[in-house]
């Protein structure tokens, strides 16, 4: 049986891009289109995402995305948001908004809201229940932005937060980007929200 073919672009910030993984085989758009070929589909990854991005960049990011009319966009985006104090309701604005426009274009989309950085560590203990609530702030807001245009949203912030802040070798050198293991656990959080996208783009073309 032949392989189903799919556009991946991965759209987004430093996470999206891979900063801190030390083989391009770890970022995160590398393991999670090497799942998706063991899933049987044949994977055409292409990697947009800028590192230092917030949620106002995106849209230039879905321009360049137009051309390639993928199928499926994982859209990693929040944690420059979180940095930069940007507003969470106008973070999200920008985020529905290019989900809307993939969406429009046919593309598939999976939102993966932005990480708890409380677990981040020179973030002081004092304001890390501050941090985690901003962070819950934001993702709350991301994911009914996305899901009002279309988007499935990936859940994952509580449970990959939790690793990071129990082994600090899951960030890099720099304490703030996730290492190769940082990554393979993102990537195994998220993994069966992107196959679940993935499967329910293959049943609908054989439909």
């Amino acid at each position: 049986m032949a392989r189903f073919p799919l556009r991946v672009v991965v759209l987004g910030d430093s996470i999206a891009f891979g900063t801190g993984a030390v083989r391009t085989q770890d970022t995160l758009g590398a393991r999670l289109a090497a799942a998706l070929t063991e899933d049987d589909f044949d994977v055409d990854l292409h990697v947009l995402a800028v590192p230092g991005a917030a949620s106002a960049q995106l849209p230039a990011q879905v321009v360049r995305a137009e051309p390639l009319a993928a199928d499926l966009a994982i859209v990693v985006i929040g944690a420059n948001d979180l940095a930069r104090f940007v507003p969470a309701d106008q973070a999200a604005a920008h985020l529905g908004a290019a989900v809307a426009s993939l969406r429009a274009a046919g593309t598939d989309v999976v939102v993966v809201p932005a990480p708890d950085m409380s677990s981040v560590p020179f973030v002081p203990p004092a304001f890390r229940a501050a941090v985690r609530a901003a962070c819950a702030l934001l993702q709350e807001r991301q994911a009914a932005v996305a899901e009002a245009a279309g988007a499935s949203v990936a859940h994952i912030a509580e449970e990959v937060g939790l690793a990071f802040g129990a082994d600090p070798s899951m960030f890099s050198a720099d304490r703030f980007h996730p290492s190769s293991a940082g990554y393979a656990q993102i990537a195994a959080a998220l993994t069966p929200y992107v196959q679940s996208a993935a499967r329910t783009r293959r049943d609908g073309a054989a439909a």
